[in-house]
């Protein structure tokens, strides 16, 4: 099973993908941690989408990220796609959070080396997710074939109630999810 988990920063992609692989036995692989090189260096771009084409040729993983850039690579490959749309009051708090939690440390979801930062332009970013990217992505998310299971997760509570369930049903879940989402 191969299963894609991208949003903005501070929406909880790497938590929950974090317990959906606990849920699930599956690997997970947070794309910070490749892109982000000691230092905060960013990976070239030719290096980093060949990264994206030789992990999702593997067998089964969940891939926690957004990247825009590379997404349609994962996109193409997974079976299952869930997109974290939260408000920016959320995601711009947990950001927040985040950088007071990891002070001077860190993430277990990144390159040593990287430690928690927070500028100006990543909470704008961040901030601005909703209007700048998510219409691309709610269209990219229309157009994918009805063999794939999308998910949008609205709320921190739906996030939990989905794990939730997973643990409970495993990957019968999603087969689930999307007949019923066939069915309309």
């Amino acid at each position: 099973m191969k299963i894609m988990v991208i949003g903005s920063s501070g929406s909880g992609k790497s938590t929950f993908s974090r317990e959906l692989g606990k849920g699930l036995g599956l690997p997970v692989h947070h794309l910070d941690l490749y892109y982000w090189k000691p230092g905060w260096v960013e990976t070239p771009r030719e290096e980093w989408e060949e990264f994206n084409k030789q992990l999702v040729a593997k067998e089964n993983w969940i891939i926690d990220g957004h990247f825009g850039r590379t997404m349609d690579i994962r996109m193409k490959a997974a079976d299952v796609i869930i997109f974290f749309d939260l408000s920016p009051i959320v995601t711009t708090y947990r950001v927040i959070k985040r950088r007071i939690q990891y002070h001077g440390k860190t993430r277990p979801d990144l390159n040593e080396g990287c430690p928690e930062s927070i500028d100006w332009p990543f909470i704008k970013n961040g901030w601005n997710f909703r209007r700048d990217k998510r219409p691309a992505i709610i269209e990219k998310l229309k157009q994918q074939p009805s063999n794939k299971c999308v998910m949008i997760i609205g709320s921190l509570n739906q996030a939990k109630t989905v794990l939730s369930e997973i643990h409970r049903k495993g990957h019968h879940y999603f087969e689930q999810y999307r007949n019923d989402a066939v069915k309309g």
